[in-house]
């Protein structure tokens, strides 16, 4: 084997369509080109610049597998290698391209009518407007058939209250799916952010995912036509089908961030010199190096598979659970590992795992945490719930 065939030793990318391959090459490119020079200084300053998101719309990474409306139609395992790419720079990138793509877009275009569809999905697409999703509630976390937010009807029109916690992209956003109890249930709204009443407020000294914006949002009395309601879902069904939308990202994203920090190992073990030798001439290091790329390259097909199932239409929930769990859970040890590895030098800013190993330490929370995961993989196993 190649040396520098360490991270695909199955072929993963040599299987990959021409398409497949075209879009990751376009990715790769823009990421190293436009996000790596910039994400340091974004990291240290806590800053998102909202032009980025015109440029992922030119790229056609935002709502990559819808086919209409502005919307490339590209594979599921596409997609999975545009989070890959994206999250290799940094996860506040590809959490950001993650909502718009998984959380916005994909609700709109699965619940929304032809007349919604029309009206926002071609600016999601094109990153002409910034959306976000608010359904996580400060009290509610891991439980959201526990929210607050309740919107009732008032003749045609909704009036909506209550609020959401931590909301990646709430300050920048010009649209927002709000997820409400109503009398029929949970139901999901387009709001425009500039309605009155709607406020939000960006949440400051975050040690994660510094790179991208998150917030809190109030909603005071907000007052929304009959004309926002996505139809076409009522439940908790909604907003649970947008999470393993975004999970089935994350399990991609995440090898990135592994990568990341194991390409930057390999080189500083390689140069580092220690009792007149490299440090990778030692059992120890090959030793922890090798088990990295062993759990690099499992998630990595693992993601690959899956998204060959989302791909055919047989990819289910639990499957998304497995996968995410074991794949940020791996990303998170190897990121640790890789940081201890550089002695001093892992502390350091100029050094990419720790700022990828305070990321994950949100990543691993969010979206499901770590426990919610493993439980979900217990009940199909059982089948009995312990939630």
């Amino acid at each position: 084997m190649k040396q520098n065939n360490w991270f695909d030793p199955f072929f993963i990318l040599e299987n990959l369509s021409a398409e497949e391959k075209l879009i990751q090459k376009n990715v790769r490119d823009f990421s190293n080109n436009v996000l790596r020079p910039i994400v340091v200084n974004d990291n240290r300053n806590h800053n998102f610049n909202k032009g980025l998101y015109r440029e992922f719309g030119k790229l056609g990474i935002l709502g990559s597998t819808v086919k209409n409306h502005g919307g490339a139609g590209a594979s599921s395992v596409a997609y999975g290698l545009i989070a890959y790419e994206i999250e290799k720079i940094d996860s506040s990138y590809r959490s950001s391209i993650s909502v718009q793509s998984s959380l916005v877009i994909h609700p709109i275009n699965s619940f929304g009518s032809e007349t919604q569809k029309d009206k926002y999905l071609p600016d999601l697409i094109s990153g002409n407007k910034i959306g976000c999703f608010g359904l996580t509630e400060s009290q509610g976390g891991s439980d959201p058939s526990n929210m607050k937010t309740h919107a009732k009807k008032d003749g045609d029109d909704w009036i909506i209250n209550g609020s959401k916690m931590w909301i990646t992209n709430g300050s920048i956003a010009d649209v927002a799916v709000i997820w409400a109890h109503t009398d029929e249930g949970i139901r999901g709204f387009i709001v425009d952010t500039k309605t009155k009443g709607f406020v939000a407020n960006k949440i400051e000294n975050k040690f994660s995912l510094r790179a991208s914006i998150t917030s809190e949002l109030f909603f005071d009395n907000i007052r929304v036509s009959k004309d926002s309601v996505l139809p076409g879902v009522i439940g908790l069904k909604g907003p649970l089908s947008c999470l393993t939308q975004a999970r089935y990202g994350i399990s991609w994203g995440v090898i990135g961030a592994a990568e990341s920090c194991l390409e930057e190992l390999l080189e500083y073990t390689q140069t580092r010199i220690l009792f007149d030798r490299s440090l990778d001439e030692n059992q120890a290091i090959q030793i922890r190096l090798a088990d990295m790329q062993r759990r690099i390259v499992t998630s990595s097909l693992l993601s690959y598979r899956l998204g060959q199932l989302k791909d055919l239409e047989q990819m289910n929930p639990t499957q998304v659970s497995l996968a995410k769990w074991n794949n940020v859970r791996m990303a998170l040890d190897v990121a640790r590992d890789c940081r201890d590895m550089l002695g001093g030098s892992g502390i350091s800013a100029e050094y990419v795992p720790i700022r990828h190993m305070l990321n994950l330490e949100s990543v691993v929370t969010y979206e499901g945490t770590e426990t919610i995961h493993q439980l979900a993989v217990g009940r199909s196993l059982t089948g009995k719930s312990a939630f």
